[in-house]
C-alpha cells in the first residue's frame, strides 16, 4: 500500500507517505504559508522514497475542522492530484488526527480533541481507540465556547490539540489541569494511519466527492 497523507487545517504544514507500513513524513510549522509549501513536500517526499505520484494508490487528506484557509488548501490539492492520478481519496478528521497522533506518542486510549477556534469558541470532540488501534469518534465534532466543552467521564482521559492551552487560564476553575497536551498539531503521519484503515473499510471517495469539515459558517 503506498498512500499520501496531507494535513493543513492548523499553522502545521504537514506531509506523509505510507508506504507498506512504513512512513515518512515533512512537518513544519508555516502559518499563511501552506501554499507555498505543500506541492514541494509533496515532490520532495515522492522523490525521498522513489515513488512516482501516479504509482500511490489514494490520497488522504485532513478535512478539517480547523482555520477556513488551511482546510481548502489541503482538499483542493488532494483533489487536484487526484483527478491527475486517477487516485480515489479519503477524508480524515483532523480531530480524529489529533487523538491518533496522541495514542500514538502516549498509549493512552480515550482523547479530548480540540483545536483554538478563535472567536472565543473551539472545536472538539471525544475519542477512544479501539481493539485496532485507531481513534473513532464516540461523539459528534463540534464547535462552542470553551464553558460549553463537555469534558469525557472519569479520570483516564487525555487532551490533545490548542483548544485546551488557548482557553486553560479563563476556564481554570472547570477544566482541570492536565499539563502539556502531547500534541498540539495534528501531523500527516496520524492522517495516514486513518487513511489506510478508511481505505480498507470501503470509505475511499471519488476527487469530487471530497468536502472540508467547517462546523460553521465564517472564520
Amino acid at each position: 500500500m503506498k498512500l499520501l497523507a496531507l494535513d493543513t487545517a492548523t499553522d502545521a504544514c504537514s506531509v506523509a507517505l505510507y508506504c507498506d507500513g512504513a512512513v515518512i513524513q515533512r512537518h513544519e510549522l508555516a502559518p499563511q504559508r501552506h501554499t507555498l509549501l505543500l506541492l514541494p513536500m509533496v515532490r520532495a517526499l515522492c522523490a525521498e522514497a522513489g515513488i512516482a505520484p501516479g504509482a500511490l494508490e489514494a490520497i488522504a487528506v485532513g478535512i478539517g475542522p480547523g482555520a477556513f484557509t488551511g482546510v481548502r488548501v489541503a482538499t483542493a490539492v488532494a483533489q487536484g492530484l487526484a483527478h491527475a492520478h486517477d487516485l480515489p481519496v479519503l477524508p480524515v478528521s483532523t480531530l480524529a488526527a489529533l487523538a491518533q497522533g496522541g495514542f500514538r506518542l502516549t498509549g493512552a486510549r480515550q482523547w479530548l480533541a480540540t483545536l483554538d477556534a478563535r472567536r472565543q469558541e473551539i472545536y472538539w470532540a471525544h475519542y477512544t481507540i479501539d481493539a485496532q488501534a485507531l481513534a473513532v469518534a464516540t461523539t459528534a465534532e463540534q464547535v462552542s465556547p470553551p464553558a460549553r466543552v463537555a469534558l469525557p467521564a472519569g479520570d483516564d482521559w487525555r487532551m490533545a490539540g490548542t483548544g485546551w492551552p488557548a482557553y486553560q487560564p479563563q476556564m481554570s476553575g472547570l477544566w482541570p489541569d492536565l499539563g502539556a497536551p502531547p500534541l498540539l498539531l495534528p501531523e500527516a503521519q496520524d492522517v495516514a494511519v486513518l487513511g489506510v484503515a478508511l481505505l480498507a473499510a470501503g470509505g475511499a471517495l471519488r476527487a469530487e466527492q471530497l468536502a472540508p469539515t467547517y462546523l460553521r459558517a465564517a472564520v
